[in-house]
């Protein structure tokens, strides 16, 4: 048996992550899951870790994880991430952010022109390096002198191996972001890393933008990308737009990556949404679309497949959450795409 890590985490997390792992039980792929329920804030505020020794080792030792979300009111969320998801890129090397966007029904799209809705697009984001990696500090902190630093973190092996990642998933052309112009030491290593990667990939229609006219380029036209790769930071921006555009957040799936060792963590990007928790309204198709990402991570292409496919056929039929055009509850929308499958 395949052992799959699953940590539900906070807010709606085990809600949407339950229809997710429903949904991959009832496709008999042959996968055991390790459900890490003690993963949440409650632990963290119990014992200032979110996450224990025994339970990363329990998710090192499996294929590849299943996540939730976290977060949660009064929990310093930056010190509970940087315990749990930060812990779990840096430590398993996760060097990969790939988040597709794709527009499943028209009627999702913002934007007016038809013509320019096919959104259909990968982000591939840096995921090691650059702003996030906690380089920095305050000087006479919580005074009216107070000095805050935060330092960005490039090297050449880091956007080289992001560089390759992107053109491997290319169908026809690849985008460089980033904001050389302006931040010339890494923007300068990034161009010099990219011109290399052009001269290895002839068959690939290449393009460089700054990151202020790609967020214009696509609101303007979001169908003339097909994958863009670019900084952590930008990346994290970059890629709630493009899922904006593709019928929001509650449909982002997302997948942290090591292409070598092939381990992966999982994840809708909606995030714990502690407002909504409970309530039984939360989008699923997040969290079922991560799945169907894990599933192609692990070699079950045709699961992967079979899972957007039903997706595509409830979202298609109305048959969803309301903040998508549907009336169904989360249980009630997990169980119509479980429905399509057969």
């Amino acid at each position: 048996m395949t052992v799959i890590a699953v940590v539900p985490g906070d807010g709606i997390g085990p809600e949407v992550t339950d229809e997710a792992v429903r949904l991959l039980d009832d496709m008999r792929l042959g996968l055991e899951f390790d459900h890490l329920d003690e993963v949440n804030a409650t632990t963290f505020r119990r014992t200032g870790a979110g996450m224990s020794p025994q339970d990363f080792e329990r998710i090192r030792s499996s294929k590849s994880v299943l996540f939730g979300a976290i977060g949660a009111p009064g929990v310093n969320n930056s010190e509970y991430g940087r315990g749990v998801l930060i812990k779990m890129r840096f430590e398993l090397d996760l060097y990969v952010n790939h988040r597709p966007a794709f527009l499943w029904e028209d009627r999702l799209s913002p934007l007016r022109d038809e013509r320019r809705r096919n959104v259909d697009c990968v982000i591939v984001r840096e995921n090691s390096e650059g702003l996030y990696v906690g380089v920095g500090g305050r000087v006479r902190a919580d005074t009216p002198h107070e000095i805050a630093i935060d330092e960005e973190v490039t090297t050449y092996h880091g956007v080289s191996r992001v560089l390759d990642y992107a053109f491997s998933k290319a169908r026809k052309s690849v985008c460089l972001v980033d904001k050389s112009n302006a931040v010339p030491n890494g923007g300068n290593l990034w161009q010099r890393c990219w011109r290399d990667a052009v001269e290895k990939n002839p068959g690939i229609d290449c393009s460089h933008l700054y990151v202020d006219a790609a967020a214009m380029r696509l609101i303007a036209d979001p169908s003339a990308f097909d994958v863009i790769v670019t900084s952590n930071s930008y990346g994290d921006i970059l890629s709630d737009l493009t899922a904006q555009l593709a019928g929001g957040l509650g449909m982002a799936a997302s997948a942290n990556l090591n292409p070598e060792t092939g381990f992966g963590v999982y994840e809708p990007v909606h995030g714990s949404a502690p407002d909504i928790a409970g309530r039984g309204t939360a989008n699923p198709l997040g969290a079922i679309l991560s799945a169907a990402l894990l599933c192609e991570g692990i070699g079950l292409t045709e699961a992967a497949l079979a899972i957007r496919g039903a997706v595509s056929a409830a979202v298609s039929a109305g048959r969803c959450t309301p903040d998508i055009g549907g009336s169904l509850s989360t249980r009630e929308a997990g169980a119509a795409v479980r429905a399509e499958l057969g």
